[in-house]
């Protein structure tokens, strides 16, 4: 077993976009970040990349939708390190250009492939590494929602995401936000805290980068649940506050 008393985080899709910038983050305040990604290729060459930077990186190879690759992930980790202080569940897909589908023109083979990923896997990912998570003195949980997965947002008529149709994406973030809310109660008597996150509209590969935020501006609001205090929040979803009219850049969204 390594012999660190560092704070260690691991963070999935953490080869590329929000996911990269936010093992960065992490790293740059002497966090020992885990690169998880399903090419071990790509994340080697993430961690690389952080390690020229000055950070302790290591690669992961982590498939979400694998059982077998997140057990082993697991067990590496709890060899390696014995616990782990921060989980960040960040893959995710949107289901392509077939992701732009409104309700009635739902491919059901589509939503099955996003959910597996948004939904399913991060499910299994938390929860293999739970006992991990149990070890650490505070660890923290924080899964990378969005916006469009809100009720309140997605139904108000004045606010951006009204005119938002799509739902494969959309839908699998209304899950996430409830099943940060099912933990954060399930673990309520622990010093685990579990929230989502909300990195905004981002430039990356999920949406063609198309964006108006940057990888590294999408990041803050994980690095920001991902350090949180003893007495900070646990089963909210926080963030990037698009169409705000109160000059409030981030803070506390609406399920």
């Amino acid at each position: 077993m390594t012999n660190t008393n560092h704070t260690v985080a691991l963070i999935t899709g953490a080869n590329k976009g929000i996911g990269y910038e936010t093992a960065r983050a992490l790293g740059a305040r002497g966090i020992t970040v885990l690169v998880g990604a399903r090419d071990p290729e790509a994340g080697q060459r993430a961690a690389e990349e952080l390690k020229h930077d000055g950070i302790d990186a290591r690669a992961v190879q982590l498939d979400v939708t694998d059982a077998d690759s997140v057990a082993r992930a697991a067990d590496w980790i709890g060899t390696e390190f014995g616990r782990l202080d921060i989980l960040v569940n960040n893959a995710a897909v949107t289901g392509g250009a077939a992701g732009g589908m409104t309700a009635a023109t739902a491919s059901l083979d589509v939503l099955r492939e996003v959910f597996e990923t948004n939904v399913f896997g991060l499910v299994a990912v938390t929860n293999a590494l739970l006992p991990l998570l149990r070890e650490a003195p505070a660890a923290r949980i924080v899964n990378v929602s969005s916006e469009v997965g809100s009720l309140a947002l997605t139904t108000d008529p004045a606010g951006p995401m009204w005119g938002m149709t799509s739902i494969p994406y959309g839908t699998s973030k209304t899950a996430v936000n409830m099943i940060t809310t099912k933990y954060a109660k399930e673990l309520h008597d622990t010093a685990i805290k579990v929230n989502a996150a909300n990195p905004g509209y981002t430039a990356t590969d999920l949406n063609g980068r198309t964006g108006f935020r940057t990888p590294v501006q999408g990041a803050e609001p994980s690095v920001y649940l991902a350090t949180l205090p003893a007495d900070g929040p646990t089963g909210i979803l926080w963030g990037y506050r698009w169409g705000a009219t109160d000059g409030v850049e981030y803070g506390q969204l609406p399920w």
